[in-house]
């Protein structure tokens, strides 16, 4: 089906009310494997709900786990884009927390189409989803960007282009590993992605891939944490931005390497960090790049 850009960019917004538990943080955190390296312990302030912390980026699959009951089929239908679920590639994503993440709660979760731009052989499609708590107060806003190939040639029109974000020119600050394990995947598809190209082999090689690679989520929350424990000694809170570009796949069981350099601290109380991720068993073939983050200083 052709996309309409018109009707996607002019379609009233998608509202509804989300719920989760400390269940549902729970398994997150033990998705992108909080507990399981005996070098830290058990991390009991991710994976015990007594004092529990909850890692911004669980902003992402908040009201899509556990409590969320059944899950839905897979797919990719929204007003005026209708797509081959084989034809999508998750191409970024980004996320602005505006206050800590309560372990439970409610939201009202308001989603639209931001931007469908046209870039020859696939469209590019920008969603944008808000949440706000029972009081009306921002939670956190998240940015997603969706690759469809084959689905362009709609409108000549390939959008701005965007400033690409580089690393400086120095070593960087700091460096952090994250290991993942053979059954990553399959952990972190509880969460409520249950698309079959991180289970199934057959799909992921109709999909022209070798084997089912990791939720490129799952790498972004692997990040997340990499940077809680190894830049932000544990305090999740002062991350409040995180935005990446997904530059290639992860096998579960590889590694991922993330160098961050710091910007030093604003007049505002905050600091950016620049970041890039690669793959140590690929010869550091990237991962993430075009990478930011926002920290409380």
């Amino acid at each position: 089906m052709p996309i309409d850009r018109d009707k996607a960019l002019t379609a009233d917004p998608a509202v509804r009310t989300i719920h989760w538990t400390t269940r549902d943080v729970l398994l997150y955190h033990l998705s992108l494997g909080a507990g399981a390296d005996p070098a830290t312990g058990p991390e009991l302030h991710l994976t015990y709900e007594n004092g529990l912390t909850v890692l911004p980026t669980f902003a992402v699959v908040a009201g899509s786990g556990i409590s969320a009951g059944e899950a839905e089929p897979p797919g990719f239908h929204l007003p005026g884009i209708d797509i081959d679920l084989r034809a999508v590639l998750h191409a970024g994503q980004e996320l602005r927390v505006h206050r800590p993440l309560p372990a439970s709660g409610t939201a009202t979760l308001t989603s639209r189409v931001a931007g469908v731009r046209d870039k020859g052989k696939a469209a590019l499609i920008v969603l944008e989803s808000a949440a706000t708590g029972p009081a009306g107060e921002p939670l956190w806003t998240s940015t997603t960007r969706i690759w469809a190939r084959g689905e362009g040639g709609f409108s000549h029109d390939p959008g701005p282009d965007e400033e690409p974000v580089t690393p400086p020119d120095r070593p960087a600050d700091t460096v952090v590993t994250s290991r993942t394990t053979p059954q990553q995947a399959l952990w972190y598809r509880l969460n409520g992605d249950l698309n079959p190209l991180h289970a199934d082999p057959e799909f992921a090689r109709a999909a022209g891939l070798d084997r089912p690679i990791l939720h490129g989520l799952a790498t972004y929350g692997l990040v997340c944490k990499a940077l809680v424990d190894g830049v932000l000694d544990g305090d999740a809170g002062r991350l409040t931005h995180l935005a990446v570009r997904f530059a290639g796949p992860l096998v579960p069981g590889e590694s991922l390497t993330t160098s961050v350099w710091r910007d030093g601290p604003s007049a505002e109380g905050t600091e950016r960090l620049v970041l890039h991720t690669s793959c140590p068993e690929r010869d550091g073939a990237p991962v993430l790049t075009h990478a930011t983050a926002t920290v409380t200083a």
